[in-house]
């Protein structure tokens, strides 16, 4: 199953094309962008308590059958934060210190 390729950042709302270099992800696929993760949230996700990792780039050129952004496209659903920063930033604070492999 292909990853969701959400089109923006769940807690500044900015923009995250599928080529973007800041775009951040935990296991569930919570999209955040770098700025978020490191000034925001501590690298800690605010849905589930969780590590980011860069998001891997979907190659927009079908370089073998049927896999490319042209033939499985991001999703165009936006993405919002259920809690406000300063409730991420509370939470983060709590476990920010625990390394996410640990968590």
């Amino acid at each position: 199953m292909a990853l969701e390729l959400r089109p923006n950042c769940e807690c500044c709302d900015k923009d995250l094309p599928p080529d973007a270099l800041d775009a951040c992800i935990c296991t569930f696929e919570c999209t955040f962008c770098r700025d978020c993760v490191e000034t925001v949230l501590s690298n800690v996700c605010p849905n589930c308590g969780g590590g980011f990792a860069p998001r891997p780039i979907r190659p927009s050129r079908e370089w073998r059958d049927g896999l490319s952004t042209a033939k499985r496209p991001p999703s165009t659903k936006r993405v919002s934060m259920s809690i406000t920063r300063d409730e991420a930033r509370a939470f983060a604070a709590g476990i920010r210190n625990i390394r996410p492999e640990e968590r």
